[in-house]
C-alpha cells in the first residue's frame, strides 16, 4: 500500500472510531472502495455523503466536487468533505475540518430548524 493510501486510511478509520462520531452516529464505518460509482468514505451516517482527506496540500476545489458526485452517487443529502489538518493529530478528529458549499450548509441548517423555513414560491410550484 502506498504512503498516501495509508495515510488516508489512517485518517478514515480514526474517523470513524473517534468518541465524537461514534456518539452520535453508533453505526459509522469505513465504506469499501467503489470506483467511479464511489459513495464516499463512510457509511452509518443517514443522508450524508462524507470524503475524508488528508494530505500535505490542500486541494479544495476538486475535493469539493469529488464530495459532490459521491453525494449524488449515494443519493444523500448533504455531501460534508473532511479534511485532517495538517499538525493536528489523528485523535482530535473534534478539531479536523469539515467543509461543504454555503448552500448545502444553510439547507442543512434550515433542516435542523435554525434561521426561517424556505418559502415557497406558490406561483412557481403551480407550473
Amino acid at each position: 500500500m502506498s504512503k498516501s493510501k495509508q495515510k488516508g486510511t489512517s485518517a478514515e478509520s480514526a474517523f470513524v472510531k473517534s468518541e465524537v462520531v461514534l456518539e452520535t452516529f453508533p453505526n459509522v464505518e469505513r465504506r469499501a472502495l467503489a470506483g467511479i460509482n464511489d459513495m464516499g468514505d463512510v457509511s452509518g451516517m443517514v443522508g450524508l455523503a462524507i470524503e475524508i482527506k488528508n494530505h500535505k496540500t490542500y486541494k479544495f476545489p476538486e475535493w469539493i466536487k469529488e464530495t459532490e458526485v459521491e453525494r449524488i452517487n449515494a443519493k444523500a443529502d448533504y455531501g460534508i468533505l473532511v479534511v485532517k489538518p495538517n499538525g493536528v493529530g489523528l485523535g482530535s478528529v473534534q478539531d479536523w475540518w469539515a467543509v461543504m458549499p454555503v448552500g448545502a450548509m444553510i439547507n442543512l441548517l434550515r433542516d435542523a430548524g435554525y434561521g426561517e423555513p424556505k418559502v415557497i414560491d406558490k406561483d412557481k410550484s403551480e407550473e
